[in-house]
């Protein structure tokens, strides 16, 4: 069966439509806002970057390539290896309840994909949304580096968004931070390429923090 184009399924993926509940999450941006760690354009470029590349790009993003390999050649074991790994690696309670909400919401849409139903066999897997993106992106068709981009320019601009809302900034404003931060999900991507899945890691204190803190914040707009 041929595959819809890999571009239109790309940007599916990457649409804010798609009801997987990211908007409803600031990933510890609300709180940094909150101890005032970041209060304008400047200092949201430089949080929303250095979580992207020094952080997502070294630990999640290698995993989520390792899941579009596995599902790929459908080795359902290193999917599932790597799943656990994603799952494991969040750092808080906040985190970790995002992911998995995410994934679940993910995994409800395989059976509308051109592809998606060999996913379904996979009952006993608890998705995290980073390996069911990156699942259901190669069972569509959708290469790599392609399904990637349109993976953290999502991310990217949810990140945006929450930044718009909260810092608050104007809708200028917003646009020249996502026109800032396209270069700087190329050099995400390039990173996440060369790290093996079996050296992973990163040491996002600060982000850490600002999550849990934010799981007790009085006044919030976000749930992370």
């Amino acid at each position: 069966m041929s595959h819809t184009n890999p571009l239109l399924a790309a940007l599916h993926l990457a649409s804010p439509a798609l009801p997987v509940g990211g908007f409803a999450y600031s990933q510890g941006l609300e709180q940094a806002v909150e101890d005032r760690w970041v209060s304008s354009m400047e200092q949201a470029y430089v949080w929303i970057r250095d979580v992207m590349v020094l952080s997502l790009s070294r630990q999640e993003l290698p995993l989520w390539l390792a899941c579009h390999r596995a599902a790929l050649i459908q080795d359902w074991q290193a999917l599932r290896a790597a799943n656990d790994a994603l799952h494991a690696l969040r750092e808080t309670a906040e985190f970790r309840l995002e992911s998995v909400q995410m994934g679940h919401s993910m995994a409800k849409l395989f059976k509308q994909w051109q592809g998606g139903d060999v996913l379904l066999a996979l009952t006993d897997l608890r998705w995290v949304y980073p390996s069911a993106h990156a699942a259901l992106s190669a069972v569509s068709g959708i290469d790599a580096q392609m399904a990637l981009t349109a993976y953290l320019w999502s991310w990217v601009e949810n990140q945006t968004i929450a930044a718009v809302k909260i810092i608050p900034l104007g809708q200028i404003e917003g646009q020249i931070l996502l026109h800032r931060l396209k270069s700087d999900i190329e050099t995400a991507i390039q990173n996440a390429m060369s790290i093996s899945p079996e050296d992973v890691g990163s040491a996002a204190v600060g982000l850490a923090i600002a999550s849990a803190r934010h799981e007790s914040q009085y006044s919030r707009l976000f749930r992370s």
